[in-house]
């Protein structure tokens, strides 16, 4: 038996490497030529604003002292521009103190190079809406800015939103250390009432393009219960002046149609995230996120890539994310739920992407965070006297059946990826195998391969993972697997 020399090894490896590298290119190239599903090209806004006249906020009595709060100005200009069938609502070049801005149809509303639109610090600046946060219907701040039941509006320009949102952040910090004490982990979230940055919420053909937001209080830019929508060159910068947390980059929430392309995102969780609602009231809505772009974007920090969840009662399908790459994020491909979400992730492909230095290159669970996931009150609390979202969060799935989620029909192409701890995180349940899982032309080099379980149908084609430790990937209760490398 020939036993190789450690310098005949790393030579076999180098090999290998520029065998696969090769592999990944040509059929990077090929899978070019061969083009994408002709949906695609149906998503994002169909029509923008094309009225030319500019009503300037400051001729509404808007000041640009960076101090004076200019909300009720701002609502003026833009409330004028609307009502006389549309135009540009901007800004002399200075800093703009407001609280809830509503964007109507018709308006684009253009923050130009050298404005900057500064978020109040003031609850009070935010009056409560119907809305829908992490998965479940309640009262809720409104955001910094808002497109609420309107069509043909944009949000443009290369100025900068700065949420300024430590306020916030300092209150959940606060009510999370006391809430953790008694039991209360899973309701912290939605009794902390952060502000988000941008919601667009039941509209239709809404642009956001070219904007910078820094330091959300809470998420970023959320889509919600919308469709084609387009987000073109957002830049999302929350770790700038502190690391806030849930500071998403773009939610897409039970939306459809929607097109995101050419951003950057620098966040402190996940960066491009698609939601569809959350256990019984998600169940109860019952409305998908679909039909879903994501491409020719970067995502720096943050807690993924490209997330899927954990909110997934409605369902997430037709998904193509492309040209991306993640530098530092958490995960690059994380789809995620819990065992009283349900809903059916199915046909996602993610594609020609490269991932530099991430932590998990592939986190596929059906048990996500259960201190945050499942909802018990604890001794002491009467159920009756509760607020109503806490009886919306308490309200049990029936059948438990119901609640079990399910992924099928996930393919992954073109992956190069180095500096990985952990190439592949998989766990389905004995209930719900992760089923049809499709890797194809993948380079990865990390410290560990990971492991497998509860899956059914997986097949690697062109695959070749380099693992430090010199494990292989670890398969359990699995079925139907075709992984040879």
């Amino acid at each position: 038996m020939q036993v190789n020399t450690p310098i005949q090894n790393k030579i076999r490896y180098n090999i290998s490497l520029l065998v696969c590298f090769s592999l990944f290119v040509n059929l990077q190239q090929a899978w070019a030529q061969n083009g994408l599903p002709d949906w695609v090209n149906k998503t994002g806004s169909r029509s923008v604003p094309t009225l030319t006249k500019v009503y300037k906020v400051n001729q509404y009595g808007a000041v640009n002292d960076g101090a004076t709060l200019c909300t009720a100005a701002i609502q003026k200009a833009i409330d004028a521009c609307s009502k006389a069938g549309g135009g540009i609502v901007s800004f002399d070049t200075g800093s703009y103190v407001t609280g809830s801005l509503f964007v109507k149809e018709g308006v684009q509303l253009r923050i130009d190079k050298g404005v900057v639109l500064l978020g109040s610090q003031n609850f009070d600046d935010y009056p409560e809406i119907d809305t829908r946060i992490a998965g479940i219907e309640m009262k809720w701040p409104a955001a910094l800015i808002n497109v609420i039941n309107q069509k043909k509006v944009s949000v443009t320009g290369e100025g900068t939103v700065n949420a300024r949102g430590k306020f916030c952040w300092d209150k959940y910090w606060a009510m999370r250390k006391d809430y953790e004490a008694k039991g209360l982990r899973w309701i912290v979230d939605y009794d902390a009432k952060r502000v988000r940055t941008l919601l667009v919420q039941s509209s239709s053909d809404v642009t956001l393009k070219g904007v910078t937001f820094k330091n959300a209080g809470f998420w970023t830019v959320q889509i919600l219960y919308s469709d084609h929508v387009t987000a073109d060159g957002l830049i999302v910068r929350n770790n700038g002046d502190g690391k806030g947390p849930s500071t998403d980059g773009i939610d897409i929430d039970s939306s459809s149609w929607i097109l995101v392309q050419n951003c950057d995102i620098d966040c402190n969780d996940d960066d491009f995230c698609l939601k569809a609602g959350r256990d019984w009231d998600g169940l109860r809505v019952n409305r998908p996120t679909e039909w879903v772009v994501i491409r020719k974007c970067i995502a720096r920090k943050g807690g993924g890539l490209l997330t899927l969840g954990s909110e997934t009662s409605g369902g997430i399908r037709h998904v193509v994310a492309t040209g991306l790459v993640g530098m530092g994020t958490g995960n690059g491909l994380h789809i995620k739920s819990a065992t009283t979400r349900g809903g059916l992730i199915d046909d996602i492909r993610f594609d020609n992407i490269r991932l530099d230095s991430v932590g998990t290159a592939f986190q596929f669970t059906m048990n996500w965070n259960p201190s945050y996931s499942y909802s018990t009150l604890p001794a002491g609390y009467d159920e009756k006297t509760v607020p109503a979202h806490w009886k919306t969060m308490l309200h049990p799935v029936e059948p438990a059946e119901k609640g079990i989620p399910h992924f099928q029909g996930v393919t992954v192409s073109n992956i190069h990826a180095t500096g990985v701890k952990k190439v592949i995180n998989a766990a389905g349940l004995k209930d719900s195998y992760l089923k049809n899982f499709s890797f194809n032309n993948v380079l990865i080099n990390g410290a560990a391969a990971g492991d497998v379980a509860f899956a059914d149908g997986w097949k690697f084609t062109h695959v070749l993972i380099q693992s430090a430790d010199g494990q292989p990937l670890r398969v359990t209760n699995s079925t139907n697997m075709q992984l040879k490398q």
